[in-house]
């Protein structure tokens, strides 16, 4: 993939033609389905229902087709809970067969002892378990009751199977930072790799990020526990923000969002960013004439983000060459401007900065696909009779499976 934006490759840092962007994204999120078994609080899709309107199988099919002719190497296949499209394993294997490499994020509900042999016998498909405790309580109060037995179920099925190097997902907040070694314990116990993602006030976590993000201290705690761990832990350069505790972290320590980074979601929208959901970040839809490659390549909001950035009020901070202001879907949803400080700069502005944000007028992320009803907390649960027939984006997304087997696999 060629560097865009006349960006002279072979010349300059790598940073600074990513900063201009790609021919192609080197990290494309696709969320194939707004459905899910659980109601995570801080889901950044707000995902549970299905939406009516999700790419068909032939759609997704002509996606795939699309990003292999623009060498797209792999795809962060996610959702919802992906594995629950009845279409998930066939569109998996178009991908690989036309050399997209998959990765893909699931709470492990459909992790069966045949998925993971068959994940064992391909070298073009990761997988990573999603787990937001290291004990049950910190996980099922985020992530709702048996979501942490469904996990470690998941992981030991993979194990068994020899799947070796699959990832544990875990997305960083104030309750589960103390577990980070616990989690570490847990990772290499599975023969797995740990992978922390930042919490962002996205979908529902807007919510609860007040509530839920990591405190200064443990900012910091974080910052020189992946220091000491290295490229051991990944972390999808998820906390450049932190590089400005000392050194870098590894990874760009740039915010990608449209430059190298985009969303495509169930519907085929394409968002600058996966934390970034909300009209201001829509680029286009796949179905529009010229298709993804029209819209990562014209987009009038990709063509934006891709000019050099003026950094704000941000530029005259020592750090500021090192954390490049922080998250752009952080600093949106939490009422502060885009070049202004990140919501949790480690010199304190941030802090500073959300003291005078109006809540009233902080932006709500668009599309809430909630489940309707008491499921916060608990598993969808199955085999309840139904009175009349439920819409289709109402129905469960586990519709098909007995009820043992969402409750014990």
């Amino acid at each position: 993939m060629g560097a865009a934006g006349g960006a002279s490759a072979g010349t300059g840092r790598l940073v600074d033609h990513f900063q201009l962007g790609l021919d192609a994204p080197i990290c494309l999120t696709w969320e194939l389905t707004y459905a899910c078994n659980l109601a995570c609080v801080h889901c950044l899709s707000s995902s549970g229902r299905r939406d009516p309107r999700e790419l068909s199988t032939a759609e997704c099919a002509a996606v795939i087709d699309e990003l292999e002719r623009m060498q797209v190497f792999y795809v962060n296949i996610g959702g919802g809970e992906p594995t629950v499209r009845p279409d998930f394993w066939e569109l998996v294997e178009h991908a690989t067969a036309h050399r997209v490499g998959v990765k893909f994020s699931t709470n492990g509900v459909k992790i069966t002892p045949d998925a993971a042999r068959r994940l064992a016998a391909s070298d073009y498909v990761d997988v990573q378990i999603s787990l937001d405790g290291a004990t049950a309580d910190v996980n099922d109060a985020v992530r709702g009751t048996g979501s942490y037995a469904t996990a470690l179920r998941a992981m030991e099925r993979l194990s068994s199977a020899g799947v070796r190097g699959f990832k544990v997902s875990v997305v960083a907040t104030r309750q589960n930072v103390p577990q980070l070694d616990a989690f570490k314990a847990l990772a290499d116990r599975y023969g797995a790799q740990l992978r922390l993602t930042r919490l962002r006030p996205s979908g529902r976590g807007a919510d609860v990020w007040h509530e839920l993000h990591p405190t200064a201290d443990q900012q910091r705690d974080l910052y020189h526990w992946l220091t000491r761990h290295g490229e051991n832990v990944l972390t999808g350069d998820s906390f450049f923000h932190l590089s400005a505790c000392g050194d870098p972290l590894p990874g760009l320590n740039l915010c990608g969002a449209g430059r190298v980074v985009c969303l495509i979601d169930p519907v085929g929208d394409v968002y600058a960013c996966p934390f970034a959901i909300h009209d201001e970040f829509l680029a286009g839809n796949v179905r529009d004439e010229g298709g993804f490659a029209g819209v990562w390549r014209t987009s009038p909001l990709f063509l934006d983000l891709r000019r050099p950035q003026t950094g704000g009020a941000c530029t005259s901070c020592s750090a500021y060459d090192t954390c490049r202001g922080g998250c752009m879907a952080a600093k949106f949803f939490t009422g502060l401007p885009l070049d202004g400080p990140d919501p949790e700069c480690v010199k304190g502005r941030g802090e500073a900065a959300l003291a005078t944000a109006d809540p009233a007028a902080t932006p709500r992320p668009s599309g809430d696909h909630s489940h309707r009803g008491p499921v916060r907390g608990a598993p969808v649960m199955l085999g309840m009779p139904a009175t009349r027939p439920a819409p289709f984006c109402d129905e469960s997304p586990l519709a098909g499976m007995r009820t043992e087997e969402v409750l014990h696999g």
